[in-house]
């Protein structure tokens, strides 16, 4: 195809990557999200293995446009997922070519929205300085869920990713948020890898003030799905409300 660019598609999916239960895809996905992602032939993605098996789980409701083996995948590098491409210093310019050929394309994460709390801003920055049309379908992100399901301030928050994983910075990090939060009234929103859910819990449990208040957001979208919000005090006295098996958000503000 040529003439007109194609449209860049943001893909959200599901959050139950790399859990042993999956949710129904209608349940977490919206019709016309998969109708439209079920359409594009030509991706850009974090892992083409994984992508292809999200594509596999989009055509069991629309047909795909066309088969598993005939859809163009192209791999963000690897050293954009470790360092992300937020800064400006990866140039995703080349991945949009068949959108400048005319062809619609996707960008698909692993889990949830791309380029939310995860990589896919530099292509979505490339296309819009090569004039490629960008559109976000609706579906599922756990950050805003989590948000909402918090009793936390969602008028005024920041995501601050990945915890320092030695034990005596992830402590201090953690004061120096609990301490931003106190004095702005800013929630603060981060995540872990989910098999040290249970060592960011317990130095969340040590290293913050009795009054700050913790909620945890864990297997969003899945039937067991949790939810819980209460203060350090509280917590101290509960059992440990996340485990090292789902993939979890973190908050805690005032």
């Amino acid at each position: 195809m040529t003439g007109q660019h194609g449209t860049l598609y943001l893909v959200p999916a599901p959050l139950d990557f790399g859990c042993d239960a999956q949710a129904p895809i209608t349940d977490v996905m919206p019709t016309a999200t998969l109708a439209r992602a079920s359409s594009i032939t030509h991706w850009i993605c974090e892992n083409a293995k994984t992508a292809r098996a999200v594509l596999k789980r989009f055509g069991e409701v629309h047909a795909l446009a066309a088969p598993i083996q005939q859809q163009q995948i192209a791999e963000l590098p690897r050293e954009v997922h470790k360092k992300g491409d937020h800064d400006g210093t990866f140039d995703a310019t080349p991945l949009l070519a068949p959108a400048i050929q005319g062809h619609d394309m996707g960008l698909l994460s692993e889990a949830g929205m791309p380029a939310i709390a995860d990589p896919g801003s530099s292509v979505v920055r490339a296309a819009h300085d090569l004039g490629i049309t960008v559109v976000p379908l609706v579906g599922p992100v756990s950050i805003l869920l989590a948000l909402a399901a918090s009793g936390l301030n969602g008028q005024n928050f920041a995501f601050v990713g990945y915890l320092p994983q030695d034990a005596a910075a992830r402590a201090q990090r953690l004061r120096e948020l609990e301490s931003l939060a106190v004095k702005s009234g800013q929630s603060q929103l981060f995540i872990e890898t989910p098999y040290r859910n249970a060592a960011t819990w317990a130095s969340i449990c040590e290293s913050l003030g009795a009054n700050t208040r913790i909620a945890v957001a864990s297997g969003l979208t899945l039937p067991d799905a949790r939810t819980a919000s209460a203060t350090v005090a509280q917590w101290r006295r509960r059992d440990v409300p996340v485990s090292n098996d789902v993939p979890a958000v973190f908050a805690l503000g005032r």
